[in-house]
């Protein structure tokens, strides 16, 4: 188990940041790099997705839950 890291991200030009545990961000990448795009990409459609009330690093933790969901057989 790691704690959060808090790390930054440009999202539509404008930098914020982001904590996250190591296995969500690595996540994060491994998705990004199966959809042919970068994670800064991923975590912008992802943000541009979430409902306002609804945290950045909840939303980036609820899809690579859903994605990986998604994997098993």
């Amino acid at each position: 188990m790691t704690p959060p890291v808090k790390r930054s991200v440009t999202i539509d030009g404008h930098r914020t940041s982001v904590s996250l545990e190591d296995p969500f961000w690595r996540g994060l990448g491994e998705i990004a790099r199966r959809q042919g795009q970068s994670r800064a990409v991923l975590i912008a459609s992802i943000d541009h997705q979430r409902p306002p009330e609804v945290g950045l690093a909840t939303a980036l933790r609820l899809f690579v839950l859903d994605q990986t969901s998604r994997q098993q057989p």
